[in-house]
């Protein structure tokens, strides 16, 4: 009753004041909008005179399967045209990087606030089901693409023939180079110019010769029927060294071909011309040897 004399005893404007700031109007909620993915732009590569598939896969550091599949071409063998625009595709740890910062940025989990200016930490699940862990690499070999795509020499296939057994993780172990099939006999050729720095007998590699290289590379060709250079001679692109053979830890007629830098090996197809015609990237039985020690 008081307080109704009190309010009638003031102006009317002021009663009205008093009156609208007792009861603060309500501030309409903003919808929070979500976080759109961040968008990975794939660059375009236009090819240029002496350009290869493997090449441009080293450059831009993704696969040729990749970059197969993005262009739609018929396969690793296509020949590219000058001018020719290429896709480059975005890495899957770009895209799975993008996939996760946009999961951080949508919402705080369940009963935690995130501050302001800060995103609440995503709370750890642990698999259902652990994953088994495939076994290391040794450090002598890289299975990553090559980034001395610059540095390389120019490396042509030691003999012609079918790929045998591919470069990397096998059944038995790992491989540091590739087999290549080839009759007995048939001519092995020096896969870049340099100089032997052994020409010898090791009983894994069976009849074995290392050539070195400028940059720190050095090609392996073991398993020969016959060596034909001796440790110190130079040697020139193409030049006749060795005869196939099957010496040492093999079961057939091949050349095992590495190609080192600086101790470690690489995958020779990485570097070598691609063939103009389709190899067979499959181990076989026939070859069973363990090439993984010097």
């Amino acid at each position: 009753m008081r307080r109704g004399l009190w309010l009638a005893a003031l102006p009317p404007t002021l009663v009205v004041l008093l009156l609208s700031s007792a009861t603060p109007a309500e501030t309409p909620r903003r919808a929070a909008s979500k976080p759109a993915a961040p968008a990975v732009v794939p660059s375009i590569h236009l090819v240029k005179a002496g350009d290869t598939l493997t090449a441009i896969a080293s450059r831009h550091h993704v696969t040729i399967a990749a970059l197969v599949a993005a262009n739609r071409l018929a396969g690793p063998d296509v020949r590219l045209r000058l001018g020719q625009r290429l896709v480059i595709p975005t890495s899957v740890a770009a895209g799975a990087r993008a996939r996760r910062t946009a999961a951080l940025g949508r919402t705080a989990p369940v009963g935690r606030v995130a501050p302001v200016g800060r995103v609440a930490p995503v709370e750890h699940v642990a698999p259902m089901v652990a994953t088994q862990r495939r076994p290391a690499p040794p450090k002598t070999l890289v299975l990553a693409l090559p980034d001395f795509s610059e540095l390389t020499p120019l490396f042509v296939w030691p003999v012609d023939g079918q790929v045998s057994s591919k470069f990397g993780r096998r059944r038995m172990g790992w491989h540091k180079g590739i087999d290549i099939k080839a009759d007995l006999g048939m001519p092995v050729a020096a896969s870049a110019p340099g100089k032997v720095v052994s020409s010898g007998y090791e009983t894994r590699y069976g009849r074995v010769i290392k050539i070195e290289h400028f940059n720190g590379f050095m090609t392996v060709y073991a398993h020969n029927d016959q060596n034909m250079v001796e440790a110190g001679d130079r040697v020139a692109l193409g030049q006749l060294i060795a005869a196939v053979g099957r010496t040492g830890r093999a079961t057939a007629h091949h050349v095992h071909f590495e190609i080192r830098q600086a101790g470690l090996a690489y995958n020779p197809l990485y570097m070598l011309p691609l063939p103009p015609r389709t190899t067979l990237l499959e181990e076989t039985d026939e070859e069973d040897h363990d090439d993984t020690d010097d």
